[in-house]
């Protein structure tokens, strides 16, 4: 797709000018320092900006520089993801902390190159820390991106399949570059912008975010409105051309809340595994909620209770998976054929405990109040 300069610089212009009067009052937008923006676009990755703000306020509070983050325990820096999922993410983080503590002596990298070049921070990563904390014209696509530039320009096709995502990374780059040679930068705000390049990167994923949504877009609103193609035509719900998720698939477990006086019994998952270091009650996964419990409980730990008591079911979903959790307490008799520990609930909940397992402690608090 042909884009030349004199339109990327118009469209560019637009979305900056948008931006600029639109942009959300958000806490990471009162800051340049890369490792601050570092922290939001990872906690912003598959969760919506009203979750992220509370996570990200707490996380600067108790771990405000990179340095901090490199020398933290990895318990507190578990404890204080806990809730956002993918912690593949956050495991990465602090291993890039340590690099950029070790080998970089504490200062974060300040190119889309050379932070590309740390642990885990893939394309858009490096390109929204590079063009958001120092204004490089470095490209950035995301979802949000995604929608804006398929439907802007009518593009057919899945966005993520190579070919239009190659295209889509193609046409951030023009436009970017673009932004990069608007003289008349004047954000009137009190929030912080780096120059053109941040505001159009930052406007792309805002008009995503808040306009260009997947279903029932304010087209209306929207600055490009007289540019769009998906508009014009009214295909704004058939662009993008996303594939079809997987069918979803349903899964069962067991969980008992063991019991010894004032403490409870709970198991850590070994490194290497999914939600590795986090804690949990014990869980077997079963084929179906009819079968006894008691006999799975036998099997499975050893142990015996004195009496099985079900306390309800907790629901969640992990990507595919619709995961239904039965769960039962009662007081242990005899050794448990399992690692772990007794703790108190107020223990636990000083511990990074799995999602499940967090909706669950909550009930066992709440019920002992």
């Amino acid at each position: 797709m042909e884009l030349d300069g004199a339109r990327a610089h118009r469209i560019s212009k637009k979305i900056v000018d948008w931006f600029m009067a639109n942009a959300r009052d958000l806490p990471w937008r009162h800051t340049l320092d890369p490792y601050a923006i570092w922290i939001s676009e990872i906690m912003l990755q598959q969760t919506q900006v009203k979750t992220v703000v509370p996570y990200w306020n707490r996380w600067m509070k108790r771990l405000p520089t990179v340095e901090k983050l490199a020398h933290a325990r990895e318990t507190t820096v578990l404890k204080l993801w806990e809730g956002l999922g993918y912690y593949s993410r956050v495991r990465n983080a602090q291993r890039a902390a340590r690099r950029v503590d070790v080998d970089l002596g504490g200062s974060f990298p300040n190119t889309r190159e050379s932070i590309s070049k740390l642990p885990g921070i893939g394309p858009y990563t490096s390109g929204a820390i590079a063009s958001i904390a120092f204004n490089e014209p470095a490209p950035i696509v995301d979802g949000n991106v995604m929608r804006v530039l398929t439907r802007l320009f009518g593009m057919n096709g899945d966005p993520k399949e190579s070919e239009t995502n190659e295209k889509l990374w193609t046409i951030a780059k023009v436009l970017v570059d673009a932004a990069s040679s608007i003289r008349r930068f004047d954000p009137q705000s009190n929030l912080s912008f780096s120059g053109p390049c941040s505001a159009l990167n930052q406007g792309l994923m805002e008009l995503g975010a808040t306009i260009c949504k997947p279903k029932q877009p304010a087209c209306k609103l929207c600055p490009m409105r007289g540019n769009c193609i998906a508009q014009r035509d009214g295909l704004t719900d058939q662009i993008p051309d996303i594939a079809k998720r997987a069918a979803t698939t349903r899964r069962y477990f067991f969980a008992f809340v063991l019991r010894r006086g004032e403490s409870v019994f709970v198991t850590q998952r070994n490194p290497g595994n999914v939600n590795a270091g986090f804690w949990e009650f014990p869980n077997v996964e079963v084929r179906s909620l009819d079968l006894k419990s008691e006999k799975i409980l036998k099997t499975e730990l050893g142990i015996r209770v004195n009496e099985l008591q079900l306390l309800g079911d907790v629901r969640h979903s992990i990507t595919r998976y619709r995961i239904q959790q039965r769960v039962f307490a009662g007081d242990a008799i005899g050794k448990i054929r399992k690692e772990g520990v007794w703790c108190s609930l107020d223990e636990l909940t000083e511990r990074p405990v799995v999602s499940a397992h967090r909706k669950l402690l909550g009930k066992l608090a709440a019920n002992r109040g």
